[in-house]
């Protein structure tokens, strides 16, 4: 409990400059509207567009408003604000599925562009599935960056698990192939590769996935597949514009949204479930280990309204 609250402070915290951006402004008009009408709407509006919940979400979010007010028959602008909230938390439903990996034998395939935390996304998720027991092998199949094949040896000597690599330059899917094998003969629970994300080179990164998903579906066909794709928040609507590019070259099943603490658009996280349909499953507020938690809308929610969370959640 204390590591989650932890993550629930940290959470309030990174969130601050959104919030500031976005609840001040919301808090203000509850306050300063004595009566529900399009004006009040329209102000509800603009604040969630400017604290990058997007367009089309906030339009979503607004027209829900607007028929739970209805239906609860409320003329008290200081009663939106839980309706608000609730609003916001459907859009960002993880469905019940979210994290089925966990439960089986399965191969985790992270990509994402330079700078975003992915190679750090990795090594935090490989010690946090160690931790909680598993078997983890990591690949480091994003070749064409030095860096990265050090940081994850890096992060594999920390979280004390396999890591299979080649030199830089290597082909990426020969990296995987490898990375398949000794999953299967140490039989691993999860695989966790590190793959390249050049997304300026559409045709290039789409045929390099194409080729790993392939030698994945013939040499390892029993595994559950995960892919995610790795964002900074701190990009606001270019992270939109991003998970976009990379739903066109692979089948993308969850995000991983970094850099949430002292962002002013943490708002993205909404707009991303709700536009794209992907859930946002996993959020990352800062540099250590256990600064990347699986996201829950309802926390994220309060932490960005600064509600206190209740003890028996």
């Amino acid at each position: 409990m204390g590591e989650k609250k932890g993550f629930f402070g940290k959470l309030v915290a990174g969130l601050q400059k959104t919030r500031d951006n976005i609840i001040a402004g919301v808090d203000s008009i509850f306050n300063g509207f004595s009566a529900i009408d399009d004006e009040f709407y329209e102000e509800i509006e603009e604040i969630l567009i400017m604290g990058d919940l997007g367009i089309q979400t906030t339009t979503s979010i607004v027209e829900d408003l607007r028929k739970k007010v209805k239906e609860n028959n409320i003329k008290d602008p200081s009663e939106c604000k839980q309706l608000l909230m609730d609003s916001i938390m459907e859009q960002m439903d993880l469905g019940e599925n979210a994290y089925e990996f966990e439960k089986r034998r399965s191969v985790l395939l992270i990509i994402g562009v330079n700078g975003v935390g992915k190679t750090t996304s990795v090594g935090k998720l490989a010690g946090q599935m160690k931790d909680d027991g598993k078997k983890v092998i990591v690949a480091a199949a994003d070749t064409f960056r030095a860096a990265a094949i050090e940081q994850l040896t890096e992060w594999a000597r920390r979280a004390n698990v396999d890591i299979i690599a080649q030199q830089e330059g290597s082909d990426p899917a020969a990296v995987v192939y490898d990375a398949v094998a000794a999953a299967k003969s140490r039989q691993a629970d999860v695989l966790i590769c590190d793959t390249a994300g050049r997304l300026h080179n559409k045709k290039n990164l789409m045929e390099e996935l194409k080729k790993i998903n392939r030698i994945i579906d013939k040499e390892y066909p029993e595994a559950y597949r995960e892919t995610l794709v790795v964002l900074d928040g701190t990009t606001g609507q270019n992270a939109l514009v991003q998970a976009k590019q990379f739903m066109e070259v692979a089948d993308i099943t969850g995000i991983i949204l970094t850099k949430l603490d002292g962002t002013a658009k943490g708002g993205i996280a909404v707009a991303i479930q709700s536009e794209l349909g992907i859930p946002v499953k996993y959020i990352g507020v800062g540099e250590k280990i256990d600064d990347l938690q699986k996201f829950n809308a309802e926390e994220f929610v309060n932490a960005l309204f600064h509600v206190e969370e209740k003890d028996e959640a």
